[in-house]
């Protein structure tokens, strides 16, 4: 269990992972704008009341005004300093202490009438301060100097940071919990296809995984799902190319011993000896012919077949095998009839591509009822020359259709060797027309006939 759920524990973490990066630069950049914006704040509003106290001594500079602000800063968290224009105190709102008296000691060069800060480092001083001038009939008169304890601030700062925990705890915690379901929502797909993979490697093909969407996960289970099937078929397809083999190369070889045991017998006449011995022939010519398409076949599937291409007239090349094969077509009452007038250039290999038509035109004669028609024609799409072979015959089931290009696959369930050959001549041809780099497609409707259509490019 611990191995299935490897990919889920390292898509949490690095997920995780990347969360917490993400959490503690937005905390850490949070954190500072507040902290930041406070102390603006705080100093504009140290700056304000100075500058109220300012106003005030403006409107009424006496003695009785003086107490009064150092008074009422007594009682508040802010304190004052007033001194003259020479930074003589005049009157404080408490006893001052030596920070406080390091500040008021600053030289001060030209101070706007708004004021402005003089002591901002909240974290290592112990007080921030402000200083505004002050005029009594429009002289210089002196400064309000006005102090906030840091400790204060720093409160107010430590505060904010538990606020801050609190909510990165808070925050830490739904994180994990999100991640876990979605590591969870997201891997669980992912091991059920490395079980159905598992499966299929130890060649169980027996995969049954459930519809996952249209997203790309939901692709890679049809995919899987596909795979599957295609490997049962596979696995399908060669027992029986083997059990083909066995019995297509059985069959004659049965033939071929039976009748040459019987025609060494000494009490038979010439002519049962000529009748045994032309059986003999042909199904030596059958296995013969057997044994070349195999070995073809093996010849294509190693890229050792060799395709000796050149330009050909597609037309007069189509006429010249119809005059070959008419002689048959008539023979069986078929009508065969080739519509192709045009000049049409090609890049095949006249003998290969000959080979192609005429195991195509066989099939038609073979699966034809007489007083029929075959009909090959030729056709320009969108640059592509599409040769189409159809006849009017027996047609194939839509079941059989799918596999109609597989090796030794016959829609002849029977194997009755009086209508067909090995089933490997489709095999051959849709690999030789692949050769060629084109396609070979088939349409087909039960008693209604059969159509082959061959695309190749054609030649500019």
């Amino acid at each position: 269990m611990i191995n299935l759920n490897k990919i889920s524990l390292k898509f949490g973490l690095w997920f995780l992972g990347a969360m917490l990066i993400l959490e503690v630069f937005l905390f850490i950049f949070l954190h500072t704008s507040m902290v930041d914006s406070r102390i603006e704040e705080e100093l504009a509003a140290l700056q304000a009341r100075g500058n109220s106290h300012r106003d005030v001594l403006e409107t009424s500079y006496k003695e009785e005004t003086l107490h009064h602000i150092a008074v009422m800063e007594a009682k508040a968290d802010t304190e004052v300093i007033i001194t003259d224009q020479n930074q003589n105190i005049i009157i404080t709102s408490s006893k001052l202490d030596k920070e406080e008296q390091t500040i008021i000691t600053k030289e001060i060069k030209q101070v706007p009438r708004d004021g402005v800060t003089l002591e901002n480092r909240w974290k290592s001083e112990k007080y921030i301060s402000t200083i505004t001038p002050f005029t009594i009939n429009q002289n210089q008169k002196g400064y309000v100097y006005m102090f906030r304890s840091t400790d204060q601030i720093q409160g107010l700062i430590s505060r904010l940071n538990h606020h801050f925990i609190a909510g990165a705890i808070m925050i830490l915690s739904l994180m994990v919990i999100t991640i876990l379901f979605l590591s969870k929502a997201l891997t669980t797909p992912l091991i059920r296809m490395k079980r159905a993979t598992e499966k299929l490697s130890k060649g169980d093909f027996s995969v049954n995984l459930p519809d996952m969407g249209n997203d790309e996960l939901g692709e890679l289970s049809r995919s899987i799902k596909i795979l599957a099937e295609d490997l049962k078929h596979l696995k399908e397809e060669r027992s029986e190319f083997l059990a083909s083999i066995s019995h297509e190369l059985r069959t004659p070889l049965t033939y071929i011993k039976g009748y040459a045991d019987v025609s060494r017998r000494k009490d038979i006449g010439e002519t049962d000896r000529d009748q045994y011995l032309s059986i003999i022939f042909e199904e030596s010519k059958k296995l013969s012919n057997m044994i070349m398409d195999l070995f073809d076949l093996a010849k294509l599937d190693k890229n050792t077949f060799v395709i000796n291409r050149m330009e050909v007239e597609l037309c007069s090349f189509l006429h010249s095998i119809y005059e070959k094969v008419l002689p048959a077509f008539k023979e069986k009452g078929v009508e065969l009839d080739v519509d192709c007038n045009k000049n049409v250039q090609v890049m095949i290999d006249p003998m290969r591509f000959e080979q192609v038509v005429f195991n195509l035109l066989d099939n038609a004669i073979k699966y034809s009822e007489p007083n029929t028609k075959t009909s090959i024609s030729v056709k320009r799409e969108n640059g592509t020359i599409v040769l189409k072979i159809e006849d009017e015959g027996y047609g194939i089931p839509q079941d059989d259709l799918p596999y109609i290009f597989d090796r030794f696959y016959r829609v002849d369930k029977s194997r009755f060797r009086g209508t067909g050959g090995s089933g490997l001549g489709l095999s051959i041809v849709k690999e030789l027309i692949e050769a060629h780099d084109g396609t070979i497609e088939i349409k087909s409707e039960q008693g209604k006939g059969t159509a082959f259509f061959i695309s190749l490019k054609e030649l500019p």
